[in-house]
Order: C-alpha cells, then sequence, then structure tokens
C-alpha cells in the first residue's frame, strides 16, 4: 500500500497545483488537495523506508485520505448553497476530483488492510500445532 500512498498522493499535488496556477486566483484554498497529497506522499515514504513504522504510516494515510474525502464531498454538497456558485466550475470539479481520488485511495487501504489480517490470520493457524 505504500506505492499507492505515495501515486495518489502525487495526483493530489498536482490537482492541487493545477487549481492554484491554473485559475490565477489570489487564493490559497486550491491548495488543500496538494496539501492532503503531500501528506499521503510523506507518510508513503515514510512506510517503505521504516518497516517498523509501515502500519501505523499506512493507517495514518488512510485517516488522511477519509479526511480528505469528506472534506471534498462534503464541500462539493455543500458549496453551491454557501458560495451561490456553479458545480461544473473549476473549484467544484476540483473539490469532487479530490474527494474521489481521496475516496478511492480510502477504499483501496480497507482492501489492503482486510488482505493483511487474512494472511496473518492464516500464517497463525499454519504454526499452531493441533492436538489429537
Amino acid at each position: 500500500m505504500t506505492n499507492p500512498s505515495i501515486v495518489f498522493g502525487l495526483l493530489l499535488t498536482i490537482l492541487g497545483l493545477w487549481g492554484y496556477f491554473g485559475t490565477g486566483t489570489p487564493s490559497h484554498t486550491p491548495l488543500i488537495p496538494a496539501a492532503v497529497g503531500l501528506v499521503l506522499v510523506v507518510l508513503g515514504v515514510v512506510a517503505t523506508l521504516r518497516e517498523g513504522a509501515r502500519k501505523h504510516a499506512m493507517h495514518a494515510a488512510a485517516a488522511v485520505g477519509l479526511l480528505g474525502c469528506l472534506a471534498g464531498a462534503g464541500w462539493f454538497i455543500a458549496r453551491p448553497f454557501v458560495t451561490n456558485k456553479p458545480l461544473a466550475d473549476t473549484a467544484g470539479l476540483s473539490t469532487l476530483t479530490m474527494a474521489v481520488l481521496c475516496g478511492t485511495f480510502v477504499g483501496l487501504c480497507v482492501k489492503s488492510f482486510i488482505d493483511a489480517r487474512k494472511r496473518r490470520r492464516k500464517a497463525e493457524e499454519g504454526t499452531v500445532e493441533r492436538l489429537p
């Protein structure tokens, strides 16, 4: 799961930079996906380099991804009511893209965690001696 963390982090970083430089807005708000992405990249690198920290780093990455998904989806839904702007502009699509990327990442994390638990249980069952 370390590679997907880095890949999704880079995608979010590119999305944030595109939103900031592509729109020419003076606000730093479009950089939010980039901030989330950079955190995912750092956690992915930490998990890759430090075997002992892998589990904690990947759980933290899943939590960051979940927060990014909830924030992106929540703001996408609330945006037209709060700002009175259309959903299909650059900011709305960027927010939706962040929610989808983070949601997909969280789904992959959950699947990976379930698979790891199954592997661990099989390994434990294989090493336990069975009494007659």
